[in-house]
């Protein structure tokens, strides 16, 4: 047992991983070699990640996620219980594709619905939310609000998760500064 970090007896923690200060791994998960795992990260029961995964501090991990090899996860990013990440765009199970791993990343903040699809080589920017069940096959810009099969642009968060409504150039959001936003916002709204 390791003092700095909690992993339950039931879980695996192979050779060569890196994980941060209390940071906590629940029941029947396993973190295979050469993966680092940041400071405060949860990972529910029943989670693989790795190879080589790279994931930030603050980082929430539901039950039934697997992060693979090509996924790099910065910090205070949420994803949802059964939330689903490939990393081969045809795979085949006669024929190895190991080399042809695309990169996946999301962006500080953003969040991952329950048993949505992150088909591999995207990236989902800052604080975008993407809603349960979406299928996202393409880059998500900062901020934007995503659901559907494939997933479209609905509209707009904030920082905390909340919807915006803009109103002479101010977000209606308590947590989204303007200043942050608003060079994203922008150019989209030309």
């Amino acid at each position: 047992m390791n003092e700095k970090y909690f992993v339950h007896e039931t879980s695996f923690v192979d050779k060569y991983v890196s994980i941060g200060i209390d940071t906590k791994i629940w029941h029947f998960s396993h973190i295979l070699s050469g993966s680092t795992i940041g400071n405060n990260c949860s990972f529910g029961q029943n989670c693989v990640v790795g190879p080589n995964v790279s994931i930030g501090n603050g980082v929430k991990v539901q039950n039934n996620v697997s992060i693979y090899d090509g996924v790099e996860i910065e910090d205070d990013v949420f994803l949802g219980p059964s939330m689903v990440f490939t990393n081969v765009i045809n795979p085949r199970a006669f024929i190895q594709r190991k080399e042809e791993f695309k990169k996946t990343l999301l962006n500080k903040g953003c969040s991952v619905g329950a048993n949505a699809t992150i088909i591999c080589g995207v990236t989902i920017g800052k604080y975008a939310l993407i809603g349960s069940g979406a299928v996202i096959n393409k880059d998500v810009k900062a901020f934007a609000l995503m659901v559907g099969v494939p997933a479209k642009q609905i509209g707009w968060v904030g920082i905390s998760g909340n919807t915006l409504a803009f109103v002479d150039n101010k977000a209606s959001d308590e947590y989204a500064s303007y200043e942050i936003i608003s060079s994203q916002l922008q150019a989209t709204l030309k």
